[in-house]
């Protein structure tokens, strides 16, 4: 009985090692695709010659394509890409490629939620900043995004769990992330104990992100209430 437990905590410690490296693939991806996927959505509210076809045609590729293939497109595809015009960058980490991937597939996703959210807003609330004398950028930075955020939240939520979930695709390119770390380890056993692994690993995905839904319920509840207390006041 203690050797049983001693092997399955041994176990949660070894795939756990990597779980850092999954955490940072997915905040900084999401970083980088909320900058992207916002800046996206404003090109698409506001119809920007050109950028607005360049971007609904982006949106279409990246959610009607497996990820799997823009990872592929990106880490072996790229290089090529560049090699035809003197830039060479065989030598970038697999990481960087990674989270390049990540940021813009969920771009994509990120930009049509705040696009709604943007909308649910509605145009009286701009044309209120307008009639005090704000910019568009201040009524973006000061009101309209503010809200468009708290609106957002939930779908937030549920696209940054499924970005957790994306990341188990890193391994397909030489990333020991928390997957890697178990092919890793079933490779070392030859594909012994791989029962034992996968029910590891499904905890630990599962606690992360029910974790991740309760960050995002408090978040909702603090926004919520600092735009309550603020309409107090």
């Amino acid at each position: 009985m203690d050797s049983s437990i001693h092997q399955w905590s041994d176990l949660f410690l070894q795939i756990l090692e990597r779980l850092p490296l999954t955490i940072f693939m997915l905040i900084t991806s999401l970083l980088v695709g909320l900058i992207l996927g916002t800046l996206i959505a404003i090109i698409r509210i506001k119809k920007v010659p050109v950028l607005h076809q360049l971007m609904t045609v982006f949106i279409s590729f990246s959610r009607c394509t497996p990820l799997l293939v823009q990872l592929f497109l990106i880490y072996f595809g790229l290089p090529q890409l560049l090699a035809y015009f003197g830039i060479y960058i065989n030598d970038v980490a697999p990481l960087i490629f990674a989270i390049s991937t990540f940021a813009l597939h969920i771009s994509a996703y990120l930009a049509e939620v705040i696009r709604s959210a943007y909308l649910a807003v509605g145009e009286h609330q701009l044309e209120a900043c307008y009639s005090v004398g704000m910019t568009y950028s201040q009524a973006l930075r000061r009101v309209i995004l503010p809200q468009a955020f708290v609106l957002a939240l939930p779908n937030m939520g549920n696209t940054i769990i499924e970005l957790l979930k994306d990341t188990t695709l890193a391994f397909t390119i030489g990333v020991v992330d928390i997957m890697g770390q178990v092919r890793l380890i079933i490779g070392n056993n030859y594909g012994l104990g791989m029962f034992q692994v996968y029910v590891v690993i499904s905890i630990i995905y599962w606690a992360t992100c029910a974790i991740i839904e309760v960050l995002i319920h408090q978040f909702e509840k603090s926004f919520k209430k600092g735009h309550v207390n603020v309409a107090k006041s």
